[in-house]
């Protein structure tokens, strides 16, 4: 048994998902009037922030994954959690839905993504899923994927 720490949150309404914890540098609450916008970036890419001293990129996952877009809900002023992403000395904010919380999950009963369970926007971003026990699926993220995805070599 492989047991491996992930942190959970919703995506979208009602999907589950998990990224492991060793890729979570941070996580914190931020108001959308503190993110600086940036022209000409694609919709999910908020803008930047100032996080401890640092430029980091602002992400909205659920758009980036073709989920409806978190910021449909809310107002400029309303308080987002933010997931900070670690991988190769390259970090990244994720904006989600409020953590949930950290599961123990055993690595050994991951599935392999199957391309008729998930849409192709989310696809290239899986590690996989899992089967939990009420049956329900938890999409396993890979913050590396993430993080080093072309789609952020376009605009840097």
């Amino acid at each position: 048994m492989a047991d491996t720490k992930f942190l959970s949150f919703n995506l979208g309404v009602k999907d589950r998902a998990v990224i492991a914890l060793k890729c979570v540098k941070e996580v914190f609450q931020l108001s959308l009037s503190e993110i600086c916008s940036v022209p000409e970036m694609p919709s999910y890419v908020l803008g930047i922030y100032n996080w401890r001293g640092e430029m980091l990129w602002l992400v909205e996952l659920e758009k980036l994954l073709a989920y409806t877009p978190l910021l449909q809900e809310v107002n400029v002023f309303s308080k987002m959690m933010v997931i900070v992403l670690q991988s190769h000395g390259k970090y990244l904010g994720i904006l989600v839905r409020q953590p949930m919380d950290i599961d123990l999950l055993d690595t050994q009963q991951i599935k392999s993504p199957e391309r008729q369970l998930f849409s192709p926007e989310i696809l290239s971003f899986l590690q996989g899923y899992f089967i939990n026990s009420f049956e329900e699926i938890i999409i396993a993220l890979d913050a590396t994927a993430i993080i080093q995805s072309p789609i952020w070599e376009i605009h840097n």
